[in-house]
């Protein structure tokens, strides 16, 4: 089940089991933190989960990994971080729906060309390949306007994982 699936279940089998005054405002949440109406509450929630820019908080981070999963040749792992971008990706874009244009390429040619380099379990074919990755993503940042967040390959490992 998709992470945002599961927040919005979370969040509507919480609230629906909280007691509803009648003018259906009260609050609810640990010390009362969720408060108004029904549709102030989901606004709060929504807010929680966040635009686009925690979808690239996550992706970096498995960006990140991938990259050393393939330096590693833990191709296992780097198929489990490009499944995970992939997710990100398709949340972020449910939430962003505008983005979907400038990642359009990224998700339908790039992410599956990784995939295909990592069933390979070619070091240095992967390694090609990622680095079309990164310019695959400077490509989607400058279609947004965002062409000052460059991406560039991992030079220091910040993941406790080791293969």
């Amino acid at each position: 089940m998709k992470k945002t699936y599961l927040y919005c279940a979370i969040a509507i089998i919480f609230y629906s089991c909280q007691p509803q005054a009648e003018d259906k405002s009260t609050a609810v949440g640990l010390d009362g933190w969720l408060e108004g109406n029904s549709e102030e509450k989901f606004d709060v929630i929504a807010n929680q989960l966040g635009g686009f820019s925690r979808t690239m908080v996550e992706v970096s981070y498995r960006y990140s990994e991938l990259y050393w999963a393939g330096m590693d040749e833990n191709w296992d792992y780097a198929d489990h971080q490009v499944e995970h971008i992939i997710e990100a990706m398709e949340d972020g874009l449910k939430r962003r729906p505008l983005r979907a244009g400038s990642a359009e390429d990224f998700m339908e040619n790039t992410l599956p060309h990784i995939e295909e380099l990592i069933q390979k379990k070619d070091k240095e074919e992967f390694i090609k390949g990622f680095r079309a990755l990164t310019s695959a993503c400077n490509a989607c940042h400058a279609k947004e306007g965002e062409s000052y967040i460059m991406i560039q390959e991992p030079e220091n490992r910040l993941s406790p994982v080791r293969w």
